[in-house]
């Protein structure tokens, strides 16, 4: 599997404000590779730049051999984008929005009508052909923004934020598709802050924070390194940390407090909880670790304006 997009050094700045600080990282050709961070973190700035939609300020970013630029045709009639913002013309119907978009890249009225239509059954929208865009549901136009970035049958896919503000229903539709897509040879990028979402969608991921890559590598492993395979979580006043650590003496854990809950990371769940009966606390839970174990792990677990 070769590689398609590199960074090396990569910096961008607004003036004096450093949005991504000197990162490196490769995606690989046919995987999907997922920006994770909170807000403010750099990754829709970073998936700007390999677009090609934003310039580099430093370092070397390629995108299929190329350097990556905003006057780089190449590279955008290779590319399809879905926006984490609904753009859509408003004045025209689902139809026309795709067939418009199409004369971006040159693409022909007959052979536009062909893909349309074969992009609207791909998004099961072929019944909204004709309706306003203010006839859609949310969910609705963020499948049309899929068929949108797919009309130039793109070798890279850049999803930002791609189900932001959908039901479950809406959200496992597009994720169902997202897959398909790369199943068919596609490259996909994604950037999220949906733990679930990653999981269900990369093969790799980054975690980022403040402009700068904490942690690469594979959902799974990710979770198997940073947390263990289990998460105990205490609902208990902080005076009774010293006492509960103690009784978990014995225990191969990680601990944390973050304001009513003490958190344990462990191999061995199921044991930590037989021996925390013997302290007949309340409200003690055992569960699978996940990626939003990491996440909050890595990134903090304050908000981040």
């Amino acid at each position: 599997m070769g590689t398609l997009v590199t960074a090396s050094g990569l910096v961008k700045k607004y003036g004096d404000v450093v949005a991504v600080a000197g990162i490196d990282f490769e995606i690989r050709e046919g995987e999907c590779f997922g920006f994770l961070g909170p807000n403010g973190a750099g990754k829709t700035t970073t998936v700007r730049m390999i677009h090609c939609v934003s310039p580099v300020t430093s370092g070397t970013l390629l995108v299929g051999g190329l350097p990556a630029g905003i006057d780089n045709r190449v590279l955008k009639k290779m590319t399809g984008v879905i926006p984490q913002e609904i753009n859509l013309d408003i004045d025209l119907t689902v139809k026309e929005n795709l067939v418009i978009f199409a004369r971006f890249f040159d693409i022909g009225r007959a052979e536009a009508n062909v893909r349309v239509a074969e992009l609207l059954r791909f998004v099961e929208l072929e019944a909204k052909a004709a309706a306003k865009i203010s006839d859609l549901s949310t969910g609705m136009k963020r499948r049309l923004l899929i068929a949108r970035a797919l009309i130039n049958r793109p070798r890279l896919i850049v999803a930002d934020e791609p189900t932001t503000g959908l039901d479950p229903q809406a959200r496992h539709l597009i994720w169902q598709r997202l897959r398909q897509l790369k199943t068919q040879g596609a490259t996909l990028i994604l950037t999220t802050q949906y733990m679930e979402e990653a999981q269900q969608l990369c093969d790799r991921i980054v975690v980022m924070y403040q402009g700068r890559i904490l942690k690469e590598g594979t959902p799974g492993r990710l979770v198997e390194e940073e947390i263990g395979r289990e998460v105990v979580e205490i609902r208990t006043p902080p005076e009774d940390d010293a006492r509960i650590r103690g009784h978990l003496s014995g225990f191969d854990c990680a601990h944390e407090r973050v304001g009513d809950t003490l958190y344990f990371y462990c191999r061995d769940g199921h044991g930590v909880m037989k021996k925390l009966l013997e302290l007949d606390l309340p409200n003690t839970l055992n569960r699978p670790a996940t990626l939003e174990d990491v996440f909050l792990k890595l990134t903090g677990r304050s908000l981040h304006e």
